[in-house]
């Protein structure tokens, strides 16, 4: 990707021309693109490269910004009403962004670019319509697998798992797979929405939120179930503590051999081939509960509302939206493409992984939980269900503290 430094010249003649600054034109047009994952950014410099020469005069800065600090710095460059040109925008922050308009509408640019949106996924492509308007262009999907390692599920002379695992199944291995000797863990509980107890929720048949959005469903019987359904791993001792798994993240005890089996997103397929020499991993379907499940989430590309090159930041969302784009992305590795004709180039990316299993999952997902304003009560789940994981409280006890925190966030919400 070609990235460039201004002179101070020719940067204060941009400004003083933005409000007819055009690529047909002949004037230099620069775009920003906000990213958070630095793993993503070859493809996305390879799909930039590709626009860019179609679209001479304009430019693509991509800004890469960790995952725990994006959202903070975008909320500031928006409130500053300096936001990126295009963003990266995923489903329990879009509400909040579309609402307040820092997002431009894309309907009108969709229709009248005759824009097919039937090639994407719909969960992903309806996670970012508000009151009717289409916000983002979808960019990618979600499910979550069970990630394993087969060396320490042959040295417990344990049975691989399969796409038809039940809880009583993952139990049963989590159990054999333990071994105090070796300080190995059958399966990381950790304290991980997305990836682990959303999902066990809607497996118990619950939800975290009502299907309207104003009420809690985490002081539901189901609820309870698929909380505790990890709080028994830790209190078998058959899962590290909360506190390890705070001091070291569970990907990296998956990674050295200290965890048997680890629920994780199609994202780690990328992470775990570069390090997986002796193709010891692999993954399946999530275990079921009563009902098959698994939390998906899309991710797009949205545009400022107030980028001062609307045109050219479009053209580049529908490029990033295109069937060329996704192949890229695809060939990575990183993601499952939104657009669904790609999926099985992704599945092909990284041939030594069952990763069919996490495509095929795409039939029983289910939208992550989300609200107006998603973060005022989801930030405060580590803390209260929290007590749930150390044992200071039962999952019942810190399922309905959940609840009341939650509908207290919610009423507000509501109200304004």
């Amino acid at each position: 990707m070609r990235t460039k430094i201004l002179p101070a010249l020719t940067a204060l003649a941009l400004l003083m021309a933005a409000g007819c600054n055009d690529a047909a034109s002949g004037d230099q047009v620069d775009l920003t693109l906000a990213i958070w994952d630095v793993s993503m950014k070859p493809s996305e410099e390879r799909i930039v490269q590709n626009f860019e020469k179609a679209n001479p005069g304009v430019t693509v800065q991509i800004q890469v910004t960790p995952w725990d600090q994006y959202w903070q710095k975008l909320k500031a460059a928006a409130s500053g009403g300096a936001a990126p040109d295009v963003m990266w925008m995923n489903a329990p922050n879009f509400q909040l962004y579309a609402s307040n308009g820092v997002l431009l509408p894309l309907s009108k640019n969709i229709a009248q670019d005759k824009v097919d949106m039937s090639v994407f996924a719909k969960p992903v492509t309806d996670s970012f319509v508000f009151k009717g308007e289409q916000y983002g262009m979808p960019r990618d999907n979600t499910t979550i697998g069970l990630w394993y390692n087969k060396s320490l599920f042959d040295a417990a002379s344990v049975k691989y798992p399969s796409d038809t695992w039940t809880w009583a199944d993952a139990k049963a291995a989590a159990a054999k797979l333990t071994n105090k000797a070796t300080g190995t863990y059958g399966i990381a509980a950790n304290l991980n929405s997305q990836s682990n107890f959303y999902n066990t929720i809607a497996q118990a048949g619950g939800q975290v939120i009502s299907s309207d959005g104003r009420s809690s469903g985490y002081d539901s019987p189901a609820a309870v179930e698929g909380i505790k359904y990890w709080t028994d791993f830790i209190a078998a001792g058959q899962s590290p503590s909360l506190q390890q798994m705070t001091d070291t993240d569970p990907v990296q005890m998956f990674q050295s051999g200290k965890v048997a089996m680890l629920y994780g997103g199609n994202w780690l397929a990328g992470t775990f081939a570069k390090v997986d020499t002796a193709k010891k991993f692999d993954v399946a379907a999530l275990p079921g509960g009563k009902v098959r499940a698994t939390i998906s989430t899309g991710l797009s590309e949205a545009i400022s509302a107030k980028t001062k090159h609307p045109d050219e930041a479009w053209k580049l969302v529908k490029y990033m939206g295109s069937k060329e784009a996704a192949s890229v992305r695809a060939a990575s590795g990183t993601v499952i493409p939104a657009y669904t004709s790609e999926a099985q180039a992704w599945v092909s990316s990284v041939p030594q992984y069952h990763l069919q299993s996490l495509v095929d999952e795409i039939a029983v997902s289910v939208p992550y939980p989300v609200s107006k304003n998603t973060d005022a009560w989801a930030s405060q789940e580590p803390q209260i269900l929290g007590k749930a994981w150390t044992g200071q409280q039962s999952p019942q006890q810190a399922a309905t503290a959940m609840a009341a925190a939650m509908n207290t966030a919610l009423a507000a919400e509501q109200s304004k």
